[in-house]
């Protein structure tokens, strides 16, 4: 193990044993370098690494910080492993995926708020008025169809489950984009399945919720499958 990795384990450990909590602030270099038995070079080597890590923060002048340890941010870096994976046999990202959002649409039917239902309510509505609309706006109905997701997932009340599903949202909407591109009624197609998932939230149905959820995802999985080779480097997997 480098003296690198050392400083990093080292600091999470204490994260860890409640030596320092989210907002404290780290010793000083001098300090903290000799609690670690290493040279200063290389603790500022592994608490940069862990501030790409969002696992601390260094302010200019003033020291450096344990983040909030939000775990939306420590699970970022996971997106690029999505990526990677993509670029192969997507069916595995595919599988994992299906299996998180539907288990989100379940958690969601019984934990959401009224007050979320309707945010997901108006999102909808603002689709129906894109898709009838003269001149398609395709990046909004994506940005749409991400939101939507989005307060479904941050409704469950499990923030580990919110992270790893923000991890695909990278390739999520290159798959979003190219489907509503090239596949004709794809945009009322992926608008009427969230709209039956709508329904079954509002109905606080969690299978139903599932169900609709896992239908939704399969057919955005087909239609990327049936897609030419170029068409799918372009997308990746995943769609909303």
């Amino acid at each position: 193990m480098s003296r690198t990795d050392e400083v990093v384990d080292g600091i999470k450990r204490m994260i860890l044993d409640g030596v320092f909590r989210p907002g404290d602030r780290l010793p000083v270099e001098k300090e903290l370098a000799e609690s670690l038995g290493v040279s200063r070079g290389s603790l500022r080597e592994g608490v940069s690494a862990l501030s790409i890590l969002g696992i601390v923060n260094t302010r200019q002048g003033d020291g450096t910080y344990v983040t909030n340890l939000d775990t939306t941010r420590l699970l970022a870096p996971m997106g690029f492993v999505v990526d990677l994976q993509g670029q192969g046999d997507a069916r595995h990202i595919h599988t994992v995926r299906r299996l998180l959002e539907c288990e989100a649409a379940r958690q969601a039917a019984v934990t959401i708020t009224e007050e979320a239902l309707g945010q997901a309510r108006e999102l909808l509505d603002e689709a129906a008025r894109v898709v009838r609309g003269a001149r398609q706006d395709h990046e909004r109905l994506i940005e749409i169809d991400i939101a939507f997701h989005r307060v479904i997932a941050t409704h469950t009340g499990n923030p580990v489950l919110v992270g790893l599903i923000e991890a695909f949202a990278g390739r999520t909407v290159r798959g979003r984009l190219w489907r509503s591109l090239h596949e004709t009624g794809a945009d009322q197609r992926t608008h009427d399945e969230h709209e039956a998932i709508w329904r079954a939230l509002a109905a606080r149905d969690p299978e139903r919720a599932g169900i609709r959820m896992a239908s939704h995802l399969i057919g955005v999985e087909e239609s990327l499958y049936a897609a030419p080779e170029d068409g799918e480097r372009i997308s990746g997997p995943g769609a909303d």
